[in-house]
C-alpha cells in the first residue's frame, strides 16, 4: 500500500495511525477530522475538565515527541467514499485516494427535536461542547440532565460538586438499566439521591420551554421541572451517513468483521462507529468506549495490511468506567443475556460492591464499586475465558 486515508482524527484514528506505523507501515498516511484540534482524550470532559481541575492541554492525546510522520486535514469533513477506487471524497470539494482506508468517525450526540438556537441547552460529546457547558455551569443555577446514562451521571455528579441544584430526569424505570441490568442500575443510580440529586424515572420529556433561553424541562406527565441549563444526554448515533452509497454495508454504524473488516476490500472500521462482530453472543456490536477505541485498531491494522489473510482473533470483553461522587465504578463484560448477578464482595448500602454476572454458572460480565483490585482480577478471568 502506498496511501492508508484514517477518516477520523480522535483516539480511535488516532491509534489506528499508530498502529499502522508500529507494524511496518512506511507510506503515506492521511488522516482527516472534522474538528480543527489535533486529537484529545473524551472521557475527562464530563468530569475534571467540566469542574476545572483539567486544562485543556491536559488533555491531548500526542506527546510533543511523537511523529507518525502524517499529513494531517484538520477541520474539513468527509462528505463521501468512492467504494471501489477508495476516494475519500471532502467537504472543500478536495479528495484523498488511498490504497486502504481506515474509517474511524465516531459518533455524534443525539439532540432533542426543537431545541436548536435556544440558549442554555447542551450536549456533550466534543471539546467544544465542554467549553460551551463549563462557562455555563460556572455561574450555577438549576441544571436539569435529560438522560441518566452515564455521560449523564458523570455531568449530575459534577455539576453536584459544583454547588448547582440538580436534577436527572430518566425515561426508563431504571437509569442504567441497559448496560447493568436493573438490580445493579438501581444501586448506582442510588449515587444521585445519596447526595441530593433530584432522580426523576420513568417519565419521558415532552418538550422545553422558553422564549430564547430554556426556562423549564416539560415532561409527559404533566410535570414542568425549572431548569436554567438543560443538558441533553440521550445516546449517540453512528457517523456513517457519509458512506452512503459507497457499497459498504451499514446498519447500527459500519458493519464489521471480527478483526474490524468491512464489506469492501481495502476498508476497515474501528471506534464508536464500527460495530464488530462478536463470535462469543453471534451477533454485531458496536462498543463505544475508550478502551475499544485504543485496543481494536492494533486487529484492524493488521487485518487491512494483510488484505484479510490473517484469521481473526476474538475481540477482549469490553471495558469502561465511571467516576460519579467520588465512586470508581468499572464494568467489564456484556450483561445482557447474564441470567443472574451477585454480590461477591462488599456492601451495596455502602456502595461498595464487587457483582459477576454469569449465565448458565459461566462468568460473563464483571462490576466493581470503588473495588479495583478484585475487579480487575476479575477482568483478566473474563478476558482469558474468552
Amino acid at each position: 500500500m502506498r496511501t492508508v486515508a484514517v477518516v477520523g482524527a480522535s483516539l480511535a484514528g488516532l491509534s489506528a495511525a499508530r498502529s499502522l506505523r508500529k507494524q511496518g507501515y512506511d507510506g503515506r498516511l492521511v488522516v482527516i477530522g472534522d474538528e480543527l484540534h489535533r486529537p484529545y482524550d473524551r472521557p475527562p470532559l464530563s468530569k475534571e475538565f467540566l469542574a476545572g481541575s483539567l486544562a485543556e492541554a491536559d488533555l491531548a492525546l500526542e506527546p510533543d515527541t511523537e511523529d507518525l510522520r502524517a499529513q494531517w486535514l484538520l477541520g474539513v469533513r468527509a462528505v463521501g467514499l468512492d467504494g471501489p477506487q477508495r476516494a475519500v471524497r471532502l467537504a472543500d470539494g478536495s479528495e484523498v485516494r488511498a490504497d486502504g482506508v481506515v474509517i474511524a468517525t465516531g459518533a455524534a450526540a443525539r439532540t432533542l427535536p426543537g431545541t436548536d438556537g435556544l440558549a442554555g441547552v447542551h450536549t456533550l460529546r466534543t471539546l467544544d461542547d465542554a467549553r460551551a457547558l463549563r462557562d455555563e455551569l460556572a455561574l450555577g443555577g438549576r441544571l436539569v440532565v435529560i438522560g441518566g446514562g452515564f455521560i449523564g451521571a458523570e455531568v449530575a455528579s459534577t455539576a453536584y460538586t459544583l454547588g448547582l441544584d440538580v436534577t436527572v430526569v430518566e425515561a426508563a424505570p431504571t437509569p442504567l438499566a441497559g448496560p447493568l441490568g436493573e438490580t445493579m442500575g438501581t444501586i448506582v443510580s442510588a449515587l444521585h439521591a445519596d447526595h441530593g440529586v433530584r432522580l426523576l424515572c420513568g417519565v419521558g420529556v415532552k418538550g422545553l420551554s422558553g422564549e430564547s433561553r430554556v426556562e423549564a424541562v416539560l415532561l409527559e406527565d404533566g410535570r414542568s421541572v425549572p431548569a436554567d441549563i438543560v443538558v441533553v444526554g440521550v445516546g449517540a448515533r453512528p457517523c456513517v451517513e457519509w458512506l452512503a452509497g459507497s457499497g459498504i454495508e451499514l446498519g447500527d454504524g459500519v458493519t464489521c468483521g471480527a478483526d474490524g473488516r468491512t464489506s469492501l476490500a481495502g476498508v476497515v472500521a474501528v471506534g464508536d462507529c464500527a460495530s464488530w462482530y462478536d463470535p462469543r453472543a453471534g451477533l454485531h456490536r458496536r462498543v463505544e468506549h475508550w478502551t475499544g477505541a485504543r485496543e481494536r485498531p492494533d486487529a484492524a491494522v493488521t487485518a487491512l495490511l494483510a488484505g484479510g489473510a490473517v484469521e481473526p482473533g476474538t475481540p477482549r470483553p469490553p471495558y469502561f468506567w465511571s467516576d460519579q461522587y467520588g465512586v470508581k465504578i468499572q464494568f467489564a463484560g456484556h450483561a445482557a443475556g447474564a441470567d443472574s448477578v451477585t454480590i461477591e464482595e462488599g456492601a451495596r448500602d455502602d456502595r461498595n460492591v464487587l457483582a459477576v454476572y454469569r449465565r448458565s454458572g459461566h462468568p460473563v460480565a464483571v462490576l466493581g464499586m470503588n473495588q479495583p483490585r478484585p475487579f480487575m482480577r476479575w477482568r483478566k478471568q473474563l478476558a482469558a475465558a474468552a
